[in-house]
């Protein structure tokens, strides 16, 4: 097994620990180990045939970073023919939340949710998606 370093917050590090000793993982390696291979999957498994899906996602930044906000018009802007809806919320008088209303593959979901992540300053990203395709279960039958 190869070793990897990597840089991050304190705080984060801290919290990793912190999951490892609450959920029985072994150490901070497992614990980083699992949630990579998560995030590599987390779109496997939905691309079926070209099939196309709606998908939420929540971004948090702090409030009046009007870097982050340009930044997020401009991935709004880029994705233009995929975003339905986006709405703004200040959240707490600390947070603002910029929620996005995507359809798509998932191979363009994807796509979005990447680029979104990759902005600078960017407190968190969350995303849920749904299916837009038919279920072969939900047909009628036919007599």
């Amino acid at each position: 097994m190869s070793v990897v370093s990597i840089s991050m917050p304190e705080a984060l590090l801290e919290r990793i620990d912190e999951f490892a000793g609450e959920h029985g993982y072994s150490g901070r390696s497992e614990v980083v180990r699992e949630g990579t291979r998560t995030l590599l999957e987390e779109f496997q498994g939905r691309n079926i045939d070209g099939q196309k899906h709606m998908c939420t996602v929540t971004v948090v930044f702090e409030y009046c970073q009007p870097r982050v906000q340009q930044r997020l018009t401009g991935v709004r802007h880029e994705y233009d023919t995929i975003v339905s809806a986006t709405t703004h919320a200040h959240v707490q008088d600390r947070y603002c939340m910029e929620l996005f209303v995507v359809e798509g593959t998932t191979e363009v979901l994807s796509g979005f949710v990447n680029t979104v992540r990759a902005v600078p300053d960017v407190r968190a990203v969350d995303y849920s998606i749904t299916s837009l395709g038919e279920d072969p279960l939900d047909q009628p039958i036919e007599s």
